[in-house]
């Protein structure tokens, strides 16, 4: 196992157990309490977890609670479609590869895009797959277990699939978005899968309202560095916008 895989795994621990010890880590992971105690060190100086006597906690930070898809569906609509729409010209044509992350805004994106317009589409939304099909679009949905706050699919199936395709654009969604954390999403399984979309894309678009930027939850996906572009709405700060220009993103404000 790879130290990010490990380390994923340790948050998610964390998460349900809300403190892991050093000593129990090593024996499950059959590595050494050095190894173990680097680990928390990586993931405390990040933000996620607090180091504590033996072990550690789940920064108090650190957001950890998430909305399902008919909750968040209302918030932000009108910020959303324009964002759903801006993402339109980010489209790599009608020979192009595309994958479509879960989420609301992408799921915005989803209902504007008609027969014709592309080559292949890949998604992990079960709500997006269906709406496409419905609309006479042809759709690859990834395997896995099916979240059902989301309606995300999840797990090393999905993992699995995306780390062999190389797709030329990857949209995808964030629940936080920061310097110091990245993008982030408050569940590890999801967490993953993001991750290996932003791996086998060519260029990352994100899909992002301007209330995510700022916010860090629990699992970081990507780094600022492994983005192209951001396209988010009119309510993103200046300074903001010029942090994130800085970091070599292409912010687009619908």
């Amino acid at each position: 196992m790879y130290a990010e895989e490990r380390q994923r795994t340790i948050v998610n621990l964390a998460l349900h157990q809300e403190r892991v010890v050093v000593a129990d880590l090593a024996e499950q992971f059959s590595v050494t309490t050095e190894t173990i105690r680097r680990d928390l060190d990586v993931l405390d100086q990040r933000g996620i977890l607090r180091r504590v006597h033996g072990g550690a906690v789940v920064a108090e930070n650190v957001a950890l609670l998430e909305a399902g898809l008919a909750e968040r569906e209302p918030t932000n609509a009108a910020q959303k479609a324009r964002i759903a729409e801006a993402a339109q010209a980010y489209l790599p044509g009608a020979n192009g590869s595309v994958l479509l992350d879960a989420g609301t805004t992408t799921g915005r994106m989803a209902t504007l895009l008609h027969p014709g317009a592309l080559k292949t589409l890949v998604t992990n939304s079960l709500p997006i797959a269906s709406q496409l099909a419905a609309n006479a679009i042809s759709v690859q949905l990834l395997g896995g277990r099916v979240r059902g706050v989301t309606g995300a699919t999840v797990g090393a199936e999905a993992v699995a699939r995306l780390a062999k395709l190389r797709c030329d654009v990857a949209f995808v969604g964030a629940n936080g978005i920061s310097l110091r954390h990245g993008l982030s999403t408050p569940d590890a399984e999801e967490a993953a899968v993001k991750e290996a979309m932003v791996r086998c894309a060519t260029r990352v678009v994100v899909l992002a309202d301007s209330a995510k930027v700022g916010a860090e939850l629990l699992v970081s996906f990507a780094a600022l560095g492994q983005v192209d572009v951001l396209i988010t709405d009119d309510g993103l700060p200046d300074d903001d916008r010029a942090d994130l220009l800085n970091a070599g993103l292409e912010v687009v404000v619908a």
